[in-house]
């Protein structure tokens, strides 16, 4: 009888070690998941230099060929923006930079 009880809490205690295991491996998967569900959303999008009119910010001057994050459609032209941030100024008081822009002509 002691062996079928000494049997018995040995099978129930592997299964519970086994169990905790698992639920341990789950967590670092989600934990794995967020982080890389993390790093995606925060990739910025970029756009092509020959899809702008511009070619400074016209808010910080910086040259868009350093990259353009954002853009925004202004009198039948598209103006690229090296961040959000700066599109959001520039929209407060488009003309005001436009000239810092260094427009070209439109492509048709």
């Amino acid at each position: 009888m002691k062996i079928i009880i000494s049997s018995s809490l040995l099978l129930a205690s592997l299964l519970v070690v086994s169990c905790g295991e698992n639920k341990e491996k789950a967590n670092s998967s989600a934990a794995d998941t967020t982080q890389i569900a993390t790093t995606d959303t925060a990739t910025e999008k970029t756009f092509a230099i020959s899809l702008v009119n511009n070619k400074k910010d016209p808010t910080c001057g910086m040259p868009v060929t350093a990259g353009i994050s954002d853009t925004a459609h202004y009198e039948n032209l598209v103006l690229g923006f090296c961040s959000t941030e700066c599109k959001n100024e520039f929209l407060k008081n488009p003309k005001a930079s436009l000239a810092a822009a260094e427009i070209t002509k439109p492509t048709n």
